[in-house]
């Protein structure tokens, strides 16, 4: 019931993201607060549901998506945050869906590797999408395609 819930905010948190990765006029430090904050909320929701199953993916999707929330919220709330970090916030996120993909084949889980390689090209394309094209809806867009794509796996895994 548990790993059902998990899937399901994965897969809300994912289409929310994926419908309005822009938000209207927020601007841009908000967004990307808003991005990283929901992909910290995802981790630690997989890093939750994943703790009876392999404690080792467990910790270290719990200890990403802490991560995760702090820059998220620093993002929104502390606008000095955004400006240290504007060079590098896009990578921020790119790396911390490929960390969360090496950690998921680590984990050896029934479809973790699906997961893991989905997340490792998503964080790739990512880093790809910010240094070419620094176009925020994309990069809302790939956060929300992982989401949607881990909920997905979530559900269908078997226990």
């Amino acid at each position: 019931m548990q790993k059902i819930g998990s899937a399901l905010v994965l897969i809300v948190l994912g289409l929310i993201i994926i419908a309005f990765p822009l938000l209207g006029v927020i601007p841009f430090a908000i967004l990307t607060g808003l991005a990283v904050l929901f992909l910290g909320v995802g981790l630690l929701a997989v890093g939750i549901s994943s703790m009876g199953q392999n404690k080792g993916w467990g910790i270290a999707a719990l200890i990403l998506g802490i991560l995760a929330i702090i820059l998220g919220l620093g993002f929104i709330f502390i606008p000095s945050w955004f400006s240290f970090a504007a060079a590098i916030f896009v990578f921020i996120a790119g790396i911390f869906l490929i960390l969360a993909g090496i950690a998921a084949i680590a984990s050896r889980i029934e479809g973790g590797m699906v997961t893991g390689l989905i997340g490792i090209i998503l964080g790739i394309i990512y880093i790809l999408v910010a240094i070419y094209i620094k176009n925020p809806l994309y990069l809302g867009i790939l956060i929300g395609l992982w989401l949607l794509i881990t909920g997905i796996m979530t559900l269908i895994q078997k226990d």
